[in-house]
């Protein structure tokens, strides 16, 4: 994923509360085999009226989502935070989060900006009043600044999320820093046991990486 120290840009404000993943990408998108492509089913079921936010060219280009309180409620589906992603956001700002829907944000490099309810209302209403309002999320410093409307905030956000958002490290990221364990682990696997082997070693990019499952040797009969 890419690095996220800092984001700034136009925003789109998002009057509504209560904004579930259903209603974020509906169910008909999650048939999609691919991660990519799911822009063109964000809030499709909203889109439909012409006078919806997303609709509104005054707003075209923007990076930063504003939305309502309980951002993100509703199932569990991944496919949310890869249709704010592919339509262009970088971050999303709300009051409150839906816990998994938090946490899949941080996964991809979408950062979840939470505020107190009176900053939020503050910054929906200048974004509303001024489209070409500058929003800057800084991930390195954890604030949010819109210095034309005068807001200045802090939001929370963890030490380890921090910095494998500013270091653009997703799970597999994660994993291949212990590439070196992990050869050694498989190394001594007894050579019953299934084992994996990377064809193409030394890439980062899963899309040129390949992995070979071994079929496993008959196991050893029991003794005794």
């Amino acid at each position: 994923m890419r690095p996220r120290r800092r984001v700034s840009g136009t925003a789109l404000p998002l009057d509504r509360s209560d904004v579930d993943t259903d209603q974020i990408i509906p169910a008909q998108w999650l048939k999609r085999v691919e991660r990519t492509g799911f822009g063109a089913g964000l809030f499709a079921a909203w889109r439909d009226d012409p006078a919806f936010v997303l609709n509104r060219p005054e707003h075209d280009g923007a990076c930063i989502l504003v939305a309502g309180p309980n951002f993100g409620t509703g199932s569990s589906r991944e496919h949310a935070v890869w249709a704010l992603e592919d339509y262009g956001f970088e971050a999303v700002v709300s009051p409150r989060f839906a816990d998994i829907f938090r946490s899949n944000c941080t996964k991809v490099g979408l950062v979840p900006v939470q505020v107190d309810e009176a900053t939020g209302e503050r910054l929906l209403r200048a974004v509303e009043a001024d489209p070409t309002l500058v929003v800057t999320v800084d991930v390195e410093r954890r604030t949010l600044a819109a210095p034309a409307a005068g807001i200045q905030a802090t939001f929370p956000l963890d030490d380890f999320t921090r910095h494998r958002l500013i270091e653009g490290l997703d799970d597999v990221d994660l994993t291949l820093r212990h590439g070196d364990a992990i050869d050694d682990y498989e190394g001594r696997r007894p050579g019953w046991l299934p084992s994996t082997a990377v064809v193409s070693a030394g890439t980062r990019d899963p899309q040129e990486t390949t992995v070979r499952l071994s079929r496993p040797a008959a196991r050893p009969p029991a003794t005794g």
